[in-house]
């Protein structure tokens, strides 16, 4: 192939500034001066996390001469992005900042890309990627769907205020990145078997996120800065994997679309990061990998390995793994294009101790 006939080109988008540490919050302002943002600056957080941290955001943009406008909002749904959207218009903000868990970034992140103006997240809590990628987690008529969002341009994540949270929360982010294990062998076997395009850089980047929180495992306890310190830094990483793949395909696989099936059939029993955790371990299984090894890091962790541990019956874990392929049935995965019958799907969550 001659130089004149080589087109492939690819575009990345990374936060420009990544601020993670104890007490790094009182550097909003600054970070919002640095970018020259106008004046007006639109807050979206949520009823509890307004109290946690949105009106110390708010102080620090005053502080810093802007002006801010608090907007609640609740569950990540369209209804709620439409009307967060509709605030943004009159507020005519040339930011956005999301002060919250990970519906209240998605939310604003999805504001942002709507209203094409850039994205400050400033996660509270960890409990899965989407605090760093440009990806969202959104209800459409009480189902969730990923979908396309902005990358943040910052983000601020105060290890003070994050350690305050719930430490399940963090469990579950953990968890949500050891998951990146089988979401890059399912990438690797669509990338072998249907040519898909590939990226070693992302699936390093995703490996190297999850690979990192396995071996160090036991360093993650509840209560410890340090630990979220430890832990926001590879969640952080591994948001930025799907940037650079163009997708969510380093990060979200088969174990991802058992959880959303798994929350399709009984929402709310458990958290998102929790549900791709005990995933993680069936898929390792069906790839023929060391899922022994996964499960003992989410055990130190913290997280669920069992359905008892997320709430559910076995019957309702064998029916989401045997139904989880049709989640998206534009991604090739362990599971192929027909899933698992019911009775390989018992016999899976069986033998890896799920059920």
């Amino acid at each position: 192939m001659s130089p004149e006939e080589f087109t492939k080109y690819k575009a990345m988008v990374f936060p420009r500034v990544v601020l993670a540490g104890h007490g790094v919050m009182a550097q909003l302002g600054d970070v919002c001066k640095e970018f020259a943002f106008a004046k007006k600056a639109l807050l979206v957080t949520g009823p509890r996390t307004r109290q946690i941290c949105g009106e110390d955001a708010a102080r620090i943009l005053k502080k810093a001469g802007m002006t801010p406008t608090l907007v609640e909002c609740g569950s990540a749904t369209t209804e709620e992005v439409d009307r967060i959207v509709a605030e943004a218009k009159k507020a005519k903000p040339s930011v956005i900042v999301g002060v919250g868990g990970g519906s209240k970034i998605d939310i604003a992140k999805v504001a942002a890309s709507k209203l094409r103006v850039p994205f400050v997240s400033v996660p509270t809590s960890a409990a899965h990627d989407g605090l760093s990628s440009p990806r969202a987690s959104i209800r459409d008529g009480g189902m969730p769907y990923s979908i396309d969002a902005v990358m943040p341009i910052a983000i601020i994540a105060d290890t003070a205020v994050i350690v305050k949270a719930p430490y399940r929360l963090l469990a579950a982010g953990c968890a949500d990145v050891i998951a990146n294990t089988t979401a890059v062998l399912d990438w690797e076997l669509a990338h072998r078997l249907h040519n898909e395009s590939f990226s070693t850089s992302a699936s390093t980047v995703a490996k190297f996120a999850a690979e990192t929180l396995i071996t160090h495992a036991s360093d993650i306890k509840p209560g410890l800065e340090e630990s979220v310190w430890f832990a926001i830094k590879q969640i952080i990483i591994s948001g930025m994997s799907m940037s650079i793949a163009g997708s969510s395909r380093p990060a979200s696989g088969s174990e991802h679309m058992f959880a959303h099936m798994l929350e399709r059939n009984v929402p709310g029993r458990s958290l998102h990061g929790e549900q791709c955790g005990v995933g993680t371990i069936m898929m390792m299984y069906l790839h023929g990998g060391n899922w022994q090894r996964i499960r003992e890091a989410l055990v130190k962790i913290g997280a669920p390995t069992t359905a008892k541990e997320l709430g559910v019956s076995k019957a309702q874990v064998v029916q989401a793994l045997a139904h989880a392929h049709e989640i998206r049935t534009d991604r090739y995965t362990i599971l192929g294009a027909k899933g698992l019958s019911e009775d390989a799907a018992e016999r899976v969550a069986t033998i890896t101790q799920v059920c």
